[in-house]
């Protein structure tokens, strides 16, 4: 899909500013907490698995004038025959990081949209509608020769920020990007590691390329203290190979180091089997991670519908 002299304006190839700003007016439509929408994937609990605001227990003290009494400890007040009220404080405001994936590999899609770009839109969308709930957004920018951060603010001025710098990254790539060893997979997660994140939201929005298993235990560790929500991006052809390309002369494909010719039916069957068993191994190892705080992986397409698969996901609805 992608050319070096391909049209930068056209936005399923790179993404843009003005359209990441205007995403703020689709925030209406959906939530990222869960338990405040019936019929979602992440509803259905007596309570939402995500840490954040929220009213914590305090303390149990004698009633005093003025204190509701819808707080009172009824057990207790039989207990003693004295009334006790339980009473409570507001939790502090969520942290969220937002991870990006912009590493080379994202820079693909062989039907509508680039998966660099989903990534940047769902990004976008998701800032906004925390900034809306009043809550702190930063973020780590995986680029493809560095990872930027920044930190959680509480901030418009920081978000419009913070998409310039979304929307150059995005527009650095190109067919001849190619990823450096210190903007790896690993190198994200180990950033996060030594942020020693407590009772934050982390969003991953990647296709997940290079994820070792190490990277997974790691993210287990930081799952005990924080809520880690994944989105898979993925396209069809990383999937399986359409039957119909072997009606293309000697067809190669390559990623700028390595190529594999594809010229007899029996080397598509064996390189479909290892591109289905590749995908199912990487979506099993992030559907078991998790699992351990029943939150979905949310898998999006480069078909282009990806900011209504994704409200729908989290329990929106689409325009």
């Amino acid at each position: 899909m992608a050319s070096k002299h391909a049209n930068n304006h056209d936005h399923r190839i790179h993404t843009s500013y003005e359209r990441l700003v205007n995403l703020q007016s689709q925030v209406q439509s959906f939530s990222l907490l869960p338990h405040l929408v019936a019929q979602s994937r992440m509803s259905g609990r007596h309570g939402s698995p995500f840490r954040g605001r929220g009213l914590n227990f305090e303390e149990l003290r004698h009633y005093q004038m003025g204190d509701d009494i819808r707080n009172l400890d009824w057990k207790v007040t039989m207990r003693t025959g004295k009334p006790h009220v339980r009473t409570y404080t507001e939790e502090k405001d969520r942290n969220f990081i937002l991870c990006v994936d912009q590493r080379s590999g994202m820079y693909f899609s062989s039907v509508d949209t680039m998966k660099s770009v989903v990534a940047t839109e769902i990004a976008a969308l998701s800032a906004w509608r925390i900034l809306k709930d009043n809550d702190r957004v930063g973020f780590i920018i995986s680029r493809s020769n560095q990872i930027e951060y920044l930190k959680p603010q509480r901030s418009q001025n920081h978000l419009l920020h913070a998409l310039k710098r979304l929307n150059d990254a995005n527009h650095t790539l190109d067919i001849a990007s190619e990823d450096s060893e210190r903007a790896n997979f690993s190198s994200t997660i180990r950033m996060l590691g030594n942020l020693a994140l407590k009772n934050a939201t982390i969003l991953f929005i990647s296709d997940w390329s290079g994820a070792t298993e190490f990277d997974l235990d790691r993210l287990k560790y930081l799952q005990q203290h924080n809520d880690i929500l994944s989105v898979v991006i993925s396209d069809p052809l990383e999937a399986a190979l359409p039957a119909d390309i072997l009606d293309s002369a000697s067809l190669v494909f390559g990623d700028g180091k390595y190529q594999l010719s594809v010229t007899e039916k029996t080397k598509l069957n064996k390189a479909n089997q290892g591109l289905k068993a590749h995908a199912h191994h990487r979506l099993e190892k992030l559907e078991q991670l998790m699992a351990m705080k029943r939150l979905p992986v949310i898998e999006l397409s480069t078909d282009g519908q990806h900011i209504d698969a994704f409200k729908r996901a989290v329990g929106g609805f689409t325009s």
